[in-house]
């Protein structure tokens, strides 16, 4: 099951069509939008060289700085572009409908992109953040050769699972295990398996008075999104594991009452398979990863094993009635 799962998220792929800003057309009729695949694991620049193909001979003189928006919304172009869509499309929009621009850069609001190289250092460097939170440095990241760097990058632009699987493998980062933390029995299997999980959350408001997601309003401003690092240890549960639910209640504590003891006492009991649960703070109405709006009581160790992207980072979008007051 987890080679499947691993198999899914790097075939994954996401229908775009892309149409060029109506400020950018300098020909007439106006070009037809572009109609592509978008890798969910990839990320939105490393289409541009099949974009400014298609656009080329529309485009204004000028220097290229090539950005994106979803309704007027700049995209964040370090954010895989499954991450993207799972967060702003509340109801899934297929395909997706963005719009590419070659000149204007808002940088009040993004960070300059400077091609494929500056998504590569990007990358990279949060491999090495991955690696620090996992084993406490980031030692056999740092120490990769030229051709192993270059190999397993352009694993990733190719979407090559085997060549990428090939070449991490020797970073020693995973997998993570239930047994992380392990009765005295399988102490010393169990000491080799890393137990800190790196997580990169994003947690979008969608009001109180919404009664179906769907119906959640546009996002209109990256401040009404949280973007949250943290990582997750695996502990051993009293009789079972870790589930994604208790882990976002440790993950979030600023959303969530972690209270246990309310939560036990409650007599406002929902029903068990509903996705969302209640407490003082807030209502949490969905989680994606990968497109997947997986199980509360999944286990958290299998999401970070099988739902990872290939920099490490387990990337969870959570859906809640109100914004949290972040400490």
């Amino acid at each position: 099951m987890e080679e499947e799962a691993t198999k899914y998220i790097w075939e994954g792929a996401i229908p775009l069509q892309i149409k060029l800003h109506e400020s950018e057309i300098t020909s007439f009729p106006p070009p037809p939008p572009l109609m592509i695949l978008g890798l969910r694991i990839g990320y939105l620049p490393l289409l541009v060289p099949p974009l400014k193909a298609h656009f080329s001979s529309t485009l204004p003189p000028g220097t290229d700085n090539v950005w994106f928006d979803y309704k007027g919304l700049p995209l964040k172009w370090y954010i895989p572009t499954g991450v993207l869509f799972d967060l702003l499309c509340a109801e899934p929009e297929r395909p997706w409908n963005l719009t590419v621009h070659f000149r204007g850069s808002p940088g009040d609001v993004l960070t300059p992109c400077e091609g494929e190289e500056s998504v590569k250092w990007s990358y990279i460097n949060s491999l090495k953040e991955a690696a620090y939170v996992i084993n406490g440095n980031c030692k056999n990241v740092m120490n990769m050769s030229q051709a192993d760097q270059y190999d397993l990058w352009q694993s990733l632009l190719k979407g090559n699972m085997e060549g990428y699987l090939k070449i991490s493998s020797r970073l020693k980062l995973g997998p993570f295990g239930e047994d992380s933390l392990p009765s005295e029995a399988s102490e010393t299997v169990a000491s080799s398996r890393p137990s800190r999980i790196p997580v990169r959350l994003y947690v979008r408001s969608v009001g109180e008075e919404i009664v179906d997601i769907e119906d959640a309003p546009i996002i209109d401003s990256w401040d009404k999104i949280s973007y949250i690092n943290r990582p997750f240890e695996i502990y051993k549960e009293e009789g079972g594991y870790v589930s994604l639910k208790q882990a976002l209640k440790s993950l979030l504590p600023e959303t969530f009452n972690t209270n246990s003891s309310q939560e036990e006492s409650s007599t406002n009991v929902k029903d068990p398979n509903a996705p969302d649960f209640e407490d003082d703070n807030a209502k949490l109405r969905l989680v994606r990863v990968q497109g997947i709006e997986p199980d509360m009581d999944i286990p958290f160790f299998w999401l970070a094993n099988c739902l990872r992207n290939p920099e490490f980072y387990l990337h969870i979008c959570v859906f809640i009635s109100k914004q949290p007051k972040l400490r």
